[in-house]
């Protein structure tokens, strides 16, 4: 199986901790419904225009919004397939980390058949070898594994990713870095690998709950110094099979880490601004709120009311504890009983908080 050589150095763990606080703050940020949906399609914007731009595409951010929304740019076709097809991708990828089951191998070739064709069918690997050249000189940058070893090497990624997931021992950022960079070294198909890869480790993040509303885009960080973004991925021999599977990952996952914190710490910043523009006179009941209550309002403005497990789960924490908690937030008046049948009972916002326009 895929055993990643790395090391988890102070700089990555400061990184680390400063995106769990951003995630948490976020996540606790009262961000109205037709406010949060505009910030999530302005980031699938930025995420499809800055991914493309990465592989030579010429459109502007205006222009692929253009496209996307089925403008015509004369002389620009081919760019304009691929921004729609990664902005289909990225609606895919969306809906696959909303999804509890398992990664599959599946639903990476169907995000790659998005990329590169369009259409939601899953894309075959590779046939043949490819070689990853520099642009200027032609020179040799890296010759990844044969074709037929492809099809073992994905499936023991698959797997990787699955069972650190399931396991919860190694932090989900350093999950998705690892997965991008040992995707980049499978290569599995001759066109279309670095978007992908930027789509699984995108995934991977939203799926372990770092999905920080779906308002921000890694793929800026990476676009604004490829130089950087290059070198990282440039470990170990040119040749997959001189040494490039053992090589030290740590420069990427650095790498990787320290672009998730700035994005995080961004995004942060943008959100709590957009959140102080929307709350108005809603502020000083809001101040009220412990960070808890705040996160339940999207629960129950979501479904209208909510049992004591399923706030447990959302709030990632015991139902017991959570059943103890619903005492006293019925007693102080933040809810109210749906039912208060002891089988079936079910709670929802006392009246003055359910008029917050969330």
């Amino acid at each position: 199986m895929f055993d990643p050589n790395f090391r988890i150095t102070p700089k990555i763990t400061t990184a680390l901790m400063q995106i769990e606080a951003c995630r948490q703050a976020v996540d606790d940020l009262p961000i109205g419904a037709s406010l949060l949906q505009h910030l999530r399609e302005t980031a699938a914007l930025i995420t499809t225009h800055f991914s493309t731009q990465i592989e030579g595409n010429r459109l502007t951010l205006p222009e692929v919004k253009a496209a996307i929304h089925g403008q015509r740019i004369p002389g620009r076709e081919r760019d304009e397939r691929e921004v729609r097809n990664h902005f289909a991708a990225h609606a895919l990828m969306e809906q696959l980390a909303e999804r509890p089951r398992a990664l599959s191998e599946g639903d990476i070739k169907r995000l790659h058949g998005l990329v590169m064709t369009g259409r939601n069918k899953p894309s075959a690997y590779r046939t043949i070898q490819n070689v990853i050249r520099e642009a200027s000189s032609g020179g040799i940058v890296y010759l990844p594994p044969e074709a037929k070893d492809v099809p073992a090497l994905m499936r023991d990624l698959t797997l990787w990713i699955n069972t650190q997931v399931a396991d919860g021992e190694l932090p989900a950022p350093l999950i998705a870095a690892l997965a991008h960079y040992q995707f980049a070294t499978i290569h599995p198909y001759l066109d279309g690998n670095g978007r992908t890869a930027r789509l699984l480790a995108t995934l991977i993040l939203r799926r372990a709950g770092y999905g920080l509303k779906g308002i921000y885009s890694l793929d800026e960080h990476y676009a604004r110094n490829l130089r950087a973004y290059y070198a990282s991925l440039t470990v170990g021999a040119h040749n997959y099979y001189d040494g490039r599977a053992e090589g030290d990952v740590t420069p990427f996952v650095t790498y990787f880490c320290l672009g998730m914190a700035e994005a995080f710490v961004n995004v942060r910043v943008a959100a709590a601004n957009a959140a102080r523009q929307t709350t108005g006179d809603q502020s000083a009941l809001l101040r009220d709120l412990e960070p808890r209550q705040r996160r339940l309002l999207a629960l129950f403005r979501k479904q209208g009311s909510a049992t004591a497990a399923e706030m447990a789960a959302h709030l990632r924490m015991s139902p017991r504890t959570l059943v103890q908690l619903n005492r006293a937030w019925i007693a102080s008046g933040f809810l109210d009983y749906q039912n208060a049948a002891r089988k079936n009972r079910s709670y929802r916002l006392a009246e003055k908080y359910n008029r917050l326009k969330i």
